[in-house]
């Protein structure tokens, strides 16, 4: 008798820890949203027991908005959670990274976590020197090429997160991966309209590094120095006509009026001359067409990949119609590159348009900022 009251007291007292940590799943308190400006692509919250970041815009066309739940190891040994409800569940601290476009480098260097880096898809267009180091010392491991993911070395790895991107949801890859218990979170940033707005996600960021303080004042210093330029671009006098863009094949691409692009141009206040069109992605035209509006453009910027006026001209003698061709008043960041060859305004750019809004200042109203230098853009040769 005194055996089965013992059973039953255990039980009991079974049942009291188990409804005490059934007490404990994400606690009901009051939910805080992480202010943004301009990101319209994900949302941040945080309470007193976890944070949870929700990625709206994965991609352009996204439908589905992906939850992640970020909780810390102590906060996680202490509660339990129905996983069918996130997308993902983070435990921080974050001490191994893998991610997987060269716009989420220069995140991790201003928050100073680089060193969590363990491995990147495609490491020779990374240009920055700090990460650099790490790769050339060994510390940053190489996960394949041409966005084909190697399945096995990022598993043997075992990072606490990866930091993706998709253009579509399909990717069998990040599946393999979530199965295996490594959550993987969407990084939208590219999919923003405005520049300001791509730069932003530095906040993402400092949410998964637990530095939403330093994340925050860095945007604050970016938009200050962004809307101060702007500010000093209106007081120019004159507004230079603008081209932009070159051809693939038989189709000129250049920015629409309403792309992130054709926005830094507004800013810098000059005439970019397809300012009044608009839509999703590049303009494709013509060349014809191109060349009747263009031809006595005072600036052609960012020609595509293209390194050289001699590389112009031998890829097609047409581009020398151009006044802009004529006068070499042709600019493009194709050349700062880094160690490797990786461009370097694909990697910082995002992350800092404040400098690219003051090199296109600096290009199109050289009398503007006379002691600042290009940072991304060099004149043609």
């Amino acid at each position: 008798m005194k055996i089965i009251k013992f059973f039953v007291l255990l039980l009991i007292v079974s049942a009291c820890k188990n409804e005490t940590k059934n007490n404990t799943i994400l606690p009901s308190s009051e939910t805080e949203s992480i202010a943004l400006k301009y990101a319209e692509g994900f949302k941040m919250s945080q309470s007193d027991h976890s944070k949870t970041i929700e990625i709206i815009k994965a991609w352009p066309e996204a439908e589905k908005t992906y939850i992640y739940l970020l909780l810390t190891k102590e906060q996680a040994a202490k509660t339990t959670y129905n996983k069918a409800d996130y997308d993902g569940v983070i435990i921080t601290p974050i001490t191994k990274t893998v991610v997987t476009s060269t716009t989420h480098i220069p995140a991790l260097e201003l928050l100073e976590v680089e060193e969590t880096l363990i491995g990147f898809l495609g490491s020779d267009y990374v240009s920055s020197e700090k990460t650099r180091q790490l790769i050339n010392a060994g510390k940053v491991r190489e996960l394949g090429k041409n966005e084909g993911i190697n399945t096995e070395v990022l598993l043997a790895l075992n990072p606490d997160v990866v930091v993706g991107f998709g253009v579509d949801g399909v990717n069998k890859t990040f599946e393999t991966i979530k199965k295996a218990g490594i959550p993987v979170i969407y990084n939208g940033d590219w999919a923003e309209s405005s520049a300001l707005a791509k730069a932003e996600w530095i906040k993402f960021f400092g949410v998964l590094f637990n530095k939403e303080k330093e994340a925050d004042s860095i945007f604050n210093t970016i938009e200050r120095d962004y809307l101060a330029a702007k500010a000093i671009a209106k007081q120019a006098k004159h507004q230079p006509t603008i081209l932009s863009g070159a051809m693939h094949k038989d189709v000129w691409y250049l920015p629409n009026g309403s792309s992130p692009e054709a926005q830094f141009l507004k800013d810098a206040n000059v005439n970019y001359l397809w300012s009044d069109t608009t839509g999703n992605g590049s303009l494709a035209l013509s060349f014809e067409v191109v060349l009747d509006k263009a031809k006595d453009a005072d600036l052609w910027l960012s020609p595509s990949y293209y390194s050289s006026l001699k590389q112009l001209e031998e890829t097609n003698a047409l581009y020398t119609n151009f006044e802009a061709f004529k006068t070499k008043n042709i600019y493009s960041f194709a050349n700062t590159t880094g160690e490797t060859g990786g461009v370097l305004y694909y990697e910082l750019g995002t992350a800092r348009p404040d400098l690219v809004l003051k090199d296109l200042i600096k290009i199109c109203h050289p009398e503007l900022l006379t002691d600042y230098t290009p940072y991304f853009f060099k004149r043609l040769n």
